[in-house]
C-alpha cells in the first residue's frame, strides 16, 4: 500500500517534470525564432525605414542571414500581386 502510493507520487512528479521540460523547450524555440527575426530586422531594417547598421558590420553578418534571405525570396515569389487582384476585381483588365 505504502509503496504503491510512493510509486504513484513518483509518477506524478516525473510527469510534471517532463511536461515542464517540454514547455520550456517550446518556449526556447519561440524565443530563438524571435531573436532571429530581430537579427534580420537589424540587418535588413533599411528596407522598412529603420536606421541601417554600419555597412562593414552588415557584410560580416550577412552569411548568418542565408536562411532568412531564402525565406524572404520565397515569400516574394509566392506573394500574390495585390494591385493586380484589386484591378481584376474592379474590372480594369487591360
Amino acid at each position: 500500500m505504502k509503496s504503491s502510493f510512493l510509486r504513484y507520487c513518483r509518477e506524478i512528479a516525473t510527469g510534471l517534470g517532463v511536461a515542464q521540460r517540454e514547455r520550456l523547450a517550446a518556449l526556447t524555440c519561440i524565443e530563438e525564432r524571435e531573436l532571429e527575426n530581430i537579427f534580420a530586422l537589424l540587418l535588413l531594417g533599411s528596407f522598412v525605414g529603420l536606421p541601417a547598421p554600419p555597412t562593414f558590420l552588415s557584410v560580416e553578418l550577412l552569411p548568418f542571414m542565408e536562411r532568412e534571405l531564402q525565406v524572404l525570396h520565397q515569400r516574394a515569389e509566392d506573394a500574390p500581386d495585390m494591385l493586380a487582384e484589386m484591378m481584376g476585381i474592379l474590372g480594369a483588365d487591360g
